[in-house]
């Protein structure tokens, strides 16, 4: 099939370019490269929540066949002395963790011991003849116990926007308002479960020289914690991440493996690999506890006349770990008078870590709970109350939107799903034995442009090369970036080569906060229209060129030509250019940044409305989830197909916490108890039905150079709430406490109440 170069690749629907690598096996993850004398290292995790190591006896595990070493706070190479050597680009204020650093126990499962052999059998048999004796002190791992003493969390380098300052006086407008709801809502802790544990291949060169392949989002994060914490120059250090299987903001810091990895090459100088166990991935990087209480006063007809939002986060001793979790009342909804608050608590975990929509899937889920049971009070439908207090404007920071097209998502996702036909009483509709339930809820995450660079090549054979430090974490990063090169220079996808998830590759922000496609390919535009100028600059030198008086506006780039825009017939072959410039290849870069005085003045946000139908079988409590309608507003779409599976990994992710995912604690240990995936329940196949997934239109001039906002992260956001809503429109139940398990359904009077 021949390309067309005049029908331009962005919008159109594009099988990922990385596809064959992946069916295949031919992409390589961090624990799949290979090294000369590579040795293998497995952790020792700690078990004990909090207190002190008194001994570790490793004289066993030594005489195992193989073991080279056992690496422990009291032998290991010198690292750096200081906290702040430790800090990443984007971790939360306070001291972060440091592996080995002493003999103090801050969580349990905590790194205490890493045996290094020469295979990863004898490391593991090793690792299980360590002896660690302790000191215990009390620990508390219960938000509930320590709620009372939260606190504001501090703001210095927390890149986390605050809560706004009041507006109005909430207190007083609840007090007096003639409809009040006032709830309190939870969402338990829930881990990361990404297909590819965590794991860290270091690669010792001959000039001592480090090659890093690493589970991360982040590839020049990575690098300048380890540069930073073993005293090694840049030129020295080269993290690599080019396939990642899956994330989800587990990797957005660097995780614990990578710093004994490193360790552990710097005291034998040897390579080595560490690997975690899917039990270890389990002691950390998970989505916090969270107890939130929504106030809501209104006048009789719906209209809101007061909103407050308070939440309790938990967080470790050790750092102040913060989300926006209720800062998306304000937004969301006209009101005059609002109060958001969040606050932390200490508990003796490990810090929790960003989870796909982080702050948002909690305070969604809050808020859109609350509007559900206020259009139950007053009696109108739940998507005309949403109408009734929409938003023109963000109230929060009085900003104008770059754009909003919310309702048009209220407006089709409504037609498709066949709200109208919804009776609006609880256990109204049913089917046999099976109480059927709609509800819906509204979706919203920050669209937002990073500081990113990218390279592009033109090469004398007519490849095009684009290339950037960005990582792609399975969102379809290196589909996105081929297609923007390509239709830039007019060319067939197959002559675009991308290079990413490399630390020496141009300057590129962490992959999260669904940035990465907006960020990414608008420095590749901009990368290719200064590769565009500078072809022209040298296309002007040639011997009675026809573009001696062009512009660089006046010129395209297609088809291996460069030509006037005006004049398709008159240009040059951009090999000839090439070629009498006795070049090989010509780069160029570009940078992206947002727009300081749209800043000032707009704020650019992804929304959604989302539909979804249950069915609960009102014997057994069982809920199934029939069919969801996600319609999505988020500017221009580069490419539908990847764009659509986003949504698509939100919805289940989503459903997932609503109905399933809960990490348990044992208090008296101080431990996460279902640290399995046979015993951490997550959607499966049989659980998902239909998924519809509508894009409406929205044009966006503002946000960035090609009005495109991210999808990694709306998916997610608000579909809880829409399932929770659905359950008691089936049921009369109101869970305000995720997940809905079978327990928490029957044990409600409401369920249980004879009709």
């Amino acid at each position: 099939m021949t390309h067309d170069s005049n029908v331009p690749y962005i919008g159109r629907a594009t099988s990922r370019v990385d596809g064959p690598l992946k069916v295949t096996g031919g992409a390589k993850y961090a624990a799949e490269y290979a090294a000369p004398g590579l040795l293998h290292g497995y952790v020792v995790s700690g078990a004990i929540a909090k207190g002190r190591i008194t001994s570790i006896d490793v004289s066993d595990a030594m005489t195992v066949p193989g073991v080279v070493d056992v690496l422990t706070h009291e032998h290991r190479a010198r690292t750096a002395w200081l906290s702040y050597n430790y800090q990443d680009m984007i971790g939360p204020p306070g001291k972060p963790f440091r592996p080995l650093y002493d003999d103090k126990i801050q969580y349990s499962g905590q790194p205490v011991a890493l045996v290094v052999a020469e295979s990863f059998e004898a490391s593991r048999a090793a690792a299980a003849l360590v002896r660690v004796s302790y000191k215990s002190e009390e620990h508390i791992t219960d938000l509930e116990a320590v709620k009372g003493q939260s606190y504001v969390p501090p703001k210095r380098r927390s890149g986390i926007a605050p809560p706004p300052k009041p507006r109005g006086d909430a207190d007083d407008a609840f007090d007096a308002a003639p409809v009040k709801v006032k709830q309190q809502y939870r969402v338990p802790v829930e881990h990361h479960n990404p297909m590819e544990p965590f794991a860290t291949t270091v690669v010792r060169e001959q000039d001592g020289g480090l090659t890093i392949y690493d589970k991360t989002q982040g590839s020049q994060n990575n690098q300048a914690y380890i540069c930073s914490i073993f005293g090694l120059s840049k030129d020295k250090v080269r993290v690599v991440n080019a396939f990642m299987g899956g994330g989800f903001g587990s990797g957005l810091r660097p995780a614990y493996q990578l710093y004994l990895a490193v360790l552990a090459s710097q005291t034998l100088e040897r390579s080595v690999r560490v690997a975690l166990t899917r039990d270890q991935m389990f002691t950390f990087s998970y989505r916090p506890e969270t107890i939130q209480t929504v106030s809501l006063g209104a006048e009789p007809s719906g209209k809101l006349t007061a909103i407050r939002h308070h939440a309790v986060a938990g967080t470790s001793h050790f750092e102040d770990h913060q989300e926006v979790v209720v800062n998306w009342s304000g937004l969301l909804y006209d009101c005059k008078n609002a109060k958001l608050t969040y606050e932390l608590a200490k508990i003796d975990t490990h810090t929790p870590a960003d989870m796909r929509a982080p702050g948002a899937v909690l305070g969604v889920f809050a808020i859109e709970s609350a509007m559900d049971e206020l259009a139950y009070e007053v009696g109108v439908d739940p998507v005309e109350l949403r109408l009734l207090n929409y938003a023109e404007k963000d109230e929060n920071d009085d900003k104008e939107f770059t754009s909003k097209a919310l309702k048009a998502c209220f407006k089709e996702g409504a037609e498709r799903f066949g709200w109208s036909r919804r009776s609006p009483e609880p256990r109204s509709m049913r089917d046999g034995r099976e109480l059927i339930g709609w509800g819906m809820a509204t979706g919203v995450w920050e669209a937002q442009l990073m500081d990113t660079q990218a390279r592009v090549t033109i090469h004398l054979d007519g490849t095009l090369e684009v290339a950037s430090a960005t990582s792609d974490i399975g969102t379809g990063t290196y589909t996105v970036m081929a297609m923007t090169g390509a239709d830039m220079f007019g060319l067939p996808l197959e002559k675009v080569r991308v290079k990413l998830g490399d630390s020496s590759l141009p300057t590129a922000p962490v992959e999260g906060g669904s940035w990465a496609a907006a960020s990414t390919c608008s420095a590749i535009k901009l990368a290719c229209q200064a590769l565009t100028k500078d072809l022209l600059e040298h296309a002007r030198a040639l011997a009675d060129s026809p573009l001696k008086r062009a512009r660089p506006e006046d010129v395209v780039a297609r088809d291996g030509r460069l030509f006037l825009r005006d004049a398709p017939g008159t240009g040059v072959a951009i090999q000839d250019i090439l070629r009498s410039a006795k070049l090989d290849e010509l780069s160029a870069k570009g940078e992206a940044k947002p727009d300081s005085k749209v800043q000032k003045t707009h704020s650019s946000y992804t929304h959604s409305a989302i539909f979804c139908e249950v069915r609960v079988d009102e014997q057994l409590g069982v809920v199934r989830v029939a069919r969801i309608v996600n319609a999505v507003a988020a500017g221009k779409i580069i490419n539908p197909k990847t764009a659509r599976s986003q949504i698509l990994g939100g919805v289940v992710m989503a459903l997932g916490s609503a109905l399933e995912e809960e990490t348990f604690s044992d208090h008296a240990l101080g431990r996460f108890m279902n640290h399995n995936l046979a015993e951490y329940h997550m959607p499966v196949h049989a659980d998902i039905k239909d998924i519809d997934v509508i894009f409406v239109d929205e044009q966006d001039e503002l946000t960035n150079e090609l009005g495109v906002k991210g999808l990694g992260e709306i998916g997610i956001v608000g579909t809880g709430a829409a399932i929770a809503n659905a359950v008691f429109h089936a049921t009369g139940a109101r869970i305000r406490s995720l997940p809905i398990t079978v327990d928490k359904l029957i044990d409600s009077p409401a369920f249980t109440a004879e009709p």
